[in-house]
């Protein structure tokens, strides 16, 4: 479904990250954990094409996004074939990103007319459908400065559902959120991987990641240094480098 292969990304003379290979399978919530500075949230970006990356390879659903050119350089697909791949990522950011002059169901609305070209009718129905799914359909017509953070980042998984993405990605979805709204948070992506959703999840909850996630990625000085099976990677035998990180906590 995604393959990374060797992807470096610099930053001036800091190194994000420094040759990073990994893969996601159709259904599979991978949980990348790791340090602030650890390179987490820019491999998410480089993903989503909102960062470009100096070296590597990135391929989405069979379809290479970014290689290697001829001189060494990344080359891109050419900019038509290169948005329907980057179609294929929907990616929820950590503050929300909702546009506050239109409502919850406005903010929904509008992608699916702008990008998918959707009508009207089509794009209404299907964001009154995901916000019933995230519990806001009573919401539709409040706007952003009105709900809870926890409320906005459920309006932001909807809106980013609506595109129908193949891959879903969290930027640290809750590190904006008191421990309840949290709960409320969490609660839409546990619903999500009962479904089988394939995710990517950036998160310092190491309950959720070892709980939800079907494999953790740690990264530590932009190299993914751990990628197991949640359970090994945060289970009672976890690694030095984990303790290290996590501490040796009950979760």
């Amino acid at each position: 479904m995604l393959q990374v292969t060797d992807v470096t990304k610099s930053f001036g003379e800091n190194g994000v990250l420094r040759g990073v290979s990994m893969h996601v399978s159709r259904g599979e919530v991978v949980a990348i954990i790791g340090r602030s500075g650890s390179g987490k949230s820019t491999l998410l970006r480089c993903i989503n094409h909102l960062e470009t990356v100096d070296s590597g390879t990135i391929a989405i659903g069979g379809q290479t996004m970014v290689t290697d050119g001829p001189d060494g350089r990344p080359q891109y697909q050419k900019e038509r074939m290169l948005r329907g791949i980057c179609l294929k990522m929907g990616l929820v950011f950590q503050d929300y990103n909702l546009f506050p002059h239109y409502s919850v169901l406005k903010n929904l609305m509008m992608p699916q007319r702008l990008v998918l070209r959707r009508s009207p009718q089509e794009a209404e129905q299907k964001a009154m459908l995901l916000l019933e799914k995230v519990g806001l359909a009573a919401k539709a017509g409040e706007y952003p400065c009105n709900l809870s953070g926890g409320q906005c980042q459920r309006v932001a998984i909807a809106r980013a559902l609506c595109m129908d993405p193949e891959i879903l990605c969290f930027d640290e979805p809750t590190s904006a959120l008191d421990p309840l709204l949290t709960q409320e948070v969490l609660a839409v992506i546990r619903q999500l991987a009962a479904e089988k959703r394939t995710m990517i999840v950036v998160t310092h909850e190491m309950n959720f990641a070892r709980d939800v996630a079907d494999r953790v990625i740690y990264m530590e000085d932009g190299l993914i240094v751990e990628d197991g099976p949640a359970q090994q990677v945060l289970g009672s035998e976890r690694s030095a480098a984990i303790r290290a990180f996590a501490g040796d906590g009950g979760y």
